[in-house]
C-alpha cells in the first residue's frame, strides 16, 4: 500500500469544514444559535456519537428503526460555537486549532464524544499552557473526567506557586473533595495560616453558591487543616474568627491546644503534625518533629 501526501490530503478536507457546499446537515450551536453545515459520513465514520444522533429517525416518524436519517437540524444549545466548531475540525483533519480560552471545554466535549486522541490532545495543550489562573479549572476538569496525568501535572503546578493559587477565583470554586485533595500535599509552598485563611474564604463562596451552612460545605476539606502548627497565639485568633462561622469543629481546636499542652502530637493523625514546605518554622515545631517521624 503506497501513500500520498498526507498534508494535502488533510489541506483538502480542512476546505469541507463548516462548508455548506455539498453538505447534508446542519447544526444550529449555542445561544447565538450559529449555524455549523457538516456531511454525516465525516461524522459516522469518525464518531460512534455522531453515528448514532445521525441515524435517528425523523421526529414524528412512526417507526423508530426507520433506516431514514434524521436531516436536522441538530440544536446544541449548551456548547460554544468555536468549542463545537474545533470538534469537527478534528474530526475532518485529525488536528484541532486550541486557546486558552475553549481547551478545557473542548477537553469535555472529546469525553461526551467519546474522542480520545482529540482528548490527548487537549490535555497536551492545558499542560503545555497551565497558568496560576486556570491551574484549579484545569484540576477540576481533570478529576471530574478522570485524566491522572493531568491530575498530577496541576498538583505540581500548585505546589510550585500555591501562594498565588489560592487567591484566585479558580480555588474559591474547586469542590470540596478537590480542594481536600490539594490539602493533603505535603508540598505545598505557603504558611498553614494562609492556607486557613484561604479555606475560610472558599468556603464562605461554596456556603453562598449551595445555600449551606459554612460548616457543612467545609467538612471534608476542614479535616486536611494542620492545625498544630500554628502557634498559640495564632489559635487564639482562629478560635475568635471561629466563633463567627464556626468553621472548623471544636474538637479540631482542642487537639491543636493538646498538641501544645503535652509538647507531641498526642491524638492527632501524624499527617496534620507535619510542616508542609512553604510553613514558616515556629519553636514548637521541634516538639512535633518525633510524633511526625
Amino acid at each position: 500500500r503506497l501513500q500520498g501526501d498526507v498534508a494535502a490530503f488533510t489541506a483538502a478536507l480542512r476546505t469541507l469544514v463548516n462548508n455548506p457546499q455539498f453538505s447534508d446537515v446542519m447544526f444550529v450551536v449555542g445561544q447565538e444559535q450559529q449555524k455549523v453545515f457538516a456531511h454525516r459520513c465525516v461524522l459516522a465514520c469518525r464518531c460512534q456519537a455522531f453515528r448514532g444522533m445521525l441515524s435517528q429517525a425523523p421526529v414524528g416518524s412512526q417507526d423508530s428503526s426507520s433506516s431514514v436519517p434524521s436531516q436536522g437540524p441538530f440544536i446544541l444549545g449548551n456548547v460554544q460555537p468555536e468549542v463545537f466548531l474545533a470538534v469537527i475540525e478534528f474530526l475532518y483533519t485529525n488536528s484541532v486549532t486550541l486557546n486558552s480560552h475553549i481547551a478545557l471545554e473542548v477537553l469535555t466535549s472529546s469525553v461526551e464524544y467519546g474522542l480520545q486522541d482529540l482528548c490527548k490532545l487537549c490535555v497536551k495543550f492545558i499542560k503545555d499552557t497551565l497558568s496560576v489562573e486556570q491551574v484549579c479549572e484545569a484540576l477540576q476538569a481533570a478529576v471530574t473526567y478522570g485524566q491522572v496525568d493531568l491530575q498530577q501535572h496541576c498538583l505540581d503546578f500548585i505546589e510550585g506557586c500555591t501562594a498565588a493559587v489560592v487567591r484566585t477565583q479558580g480555588f474559591r470554586e474547586l469542590s470540596d473533595v478537590v480542594l481536600a485533595r490539594v490539602l493533603r500535599s505535603d508540598h505545598l509552598a505557603v504558611d498553614e495560616l494562609d492556607l486557613v485563611q484561604a479555606v475560610r474564604e472558599w468556603a464562605h463562596v461554596s456556603s453562598a453558591v449551595l445555600e449551606r451552612p459554612v460548616p457543612e460545605v467545609a467538612a471534608l476539606p476542614v479535616r486536611e487543616l494542620r492545625l498544630p502548627l500554628l502557634a498559640p497565639s495564632e489559635l487564639v485568633t482562629l478560635e475568635s474568627y471561629n466563633q463567627q462561622d464556626l468553621l472548623i469543629p471544636v474538637e479540631n481546636i482542642a487537639a491543636a491546644w493538646r498538641a501544645h499542652a503535652l509538647r507531641r502530637g498526642s491524638g492527632v493523625p501524624s499527617r496534620l503534625c507535619r510542616p508542609r514546605r512553604g510553613t514558616r518554622p515556629r519553636d514548637h515545631h521541634r516538639h512535633l518533629e518525633p510524633h511526625a517521624k
